[in-house]
């Protein structure tokens, strides 16, 4: 049976650089992770996770407290730092279990991370409250909001530290940031992973877009250093920094869950911090929530399957659009079939995380779609046709 790999999708599952990209709206700005603190632009979340924990003075006999409901990337940063990873529960809606936290709490818990799952804010008043009555860290995991407020507040902001991953809001290869309200972050500026890392963040997002069809007439003046790649990147290679022997990017830029130390020091590259600079941020939001909208109001009350919020809040900026299904896999295989982008967050849990009910069924149950803003109107509706006659079937 064929999986994700072998089939590539008809639409992009994430953003892609398109001619709109870096044009209007930009204004009213866009609330965001970077506006919540102190920052610094990391290689990925998962990097960022671990200068968190480093900032926390986190080590061997302390506790973090991470939801069940979990991309496995989160754990290694945990471990190793030499500390230990308890799970607590998360809801049938994916809010947190306040109850089963409190429950956990011993003299070894030091941090407790909170996910925003697919760009809905959990209740970070009472998480906030919960960590200042039992002197706990709050660490914000802002992977799936990049963008969006709570309570009138930035993402980001009710943590003491926050991370985002900006490759999954932004057209880029590799990029996250680390961030704080409550602290001057102590890490100090990171530096460049080499030319060769950023040759080929440039040349990868690139070659992403032209794959789907954007960007033409740039992809036709690139054809012949585009070709000639295999023998450009030998080059590169052989130049690149001891320190990163072997690879040139990230494990975490090919959806890998290994955690690599050696990018603790890292920048991102000048190709992703320009990007987010420069893209509309204003747009971005905007078409990701009018894609979200769209979807749920095609798929809302079908039969098998409901969407995993039953209401976009206002101010938030989603990642996906999640649908919980009654029988996931008969359809996803018929979804891969029809070559429609799709994800499966948290399909694989970290062992020692079934313990929560809920968790294993939303990770088996939940197949989430793309919203982002570098989709076409008509992806949008043929991918809309797609799922419905998925479902029907």
């Amino acid at each position: 049976m064929p999986t994700p790999n072998d089939i590539k999708p008809r639409a992009p599952l994430a953003p892609v650089l398109a001619r709109g990209t870096f044009g209007a709206p930009h204004r009213p700005a866009a609330a965001s992770v970077l506006g919540a603190g102190d920052v610094r632009m990391v290689t990925s979340g998962r990097i960022a996770i671990a200068l968190a924990l480093r900032e926390m003075h986190v080590g061997a006999g302390d506790t973090v407290l991470v939801p069940a409901y979990h991309s496995m990337s989160m754990i290694p940063p945990v471990l190793a730092c030499g500390a230990r990873v308890v799970f607590y529960k998360v809801g049938p809606d994916a809010q947190v279990d306040l109850a089963d936290i409190a429950a956990r709490l011993d003299a070894t818990v030091k941090v407790l991370m909170v996910t925003h799952y697919f760009g809905i804010a959990q209740n970070m008043a009472a998480l906030r409250a919960l960590c200042d009555k039992d002197a706990l860290f709050l660490l914000e995991d802002c992977a799936h909001c990049f963008f969006g407020e709570h309570e009138g507040k930035p993402a980001g902001y009710w943590g003491d530290y926050a991370i985002a991953s900006s490759m999954k809001f932004f057209p880029i290869y590799e990029g996250g940031c680390l961030v704080s309200a409550r602290h001057v972050l102590r890490t100090p500026p990171t530096v460049s992973a080499g030319k060769g890392f950023e040759v080929k963040a440039c040349l990868n997002a690139l070659e992403n877009s032209f794959a789907y069809g954007r960007l033409p007439l740039v992809h036709a003046l690139l054809w012949l250093p585009l070709k000639l790649k295999a023998a450009l990147w030998g080059r590169l290679k052989q130049r690149a920094a001891p320190a990163l022997t072997g690879t040139l990017t990230p494990s975490s830029s090919d959806s890998s869950y290994e955690f690599d130390a050696r990018w603790l020091d890292k920048r991102a590259s000048w190709f992703s911090r320009t990007v987010i600079a420069h893209a509309s941020h204003a747009r971005i939001v905007a078409r990701r929530r009018a894609n979200y909208l769209q979807l749920q109001q095609a798929l809302v009350g079908l039969p098998g399957c409901r969407p995993l919020f039953a209401a976009l809040p206002d101010g938030a900026c989603p990642w996906l659009f999640p649908l919980l299904v009654d029988a996931p896999q008969p359809l996803f295989e018929r979804l891969l079939a029809a070559r429609v982008p799709m994800t499966r967050f948290a399909e694989t849990l970290w062992p020692g995380a079934e313990m929560c009910a809920n968790s294993a069924a939303l990770s088996r149950q939940v197949i989430a779609f793309p919203v982002h803003q570098e989709l076409r109107a008509d992806e949008v509706a043929w991918m809309t046709v797609a799922i419905r006659a998925a479902l029907a079937a």
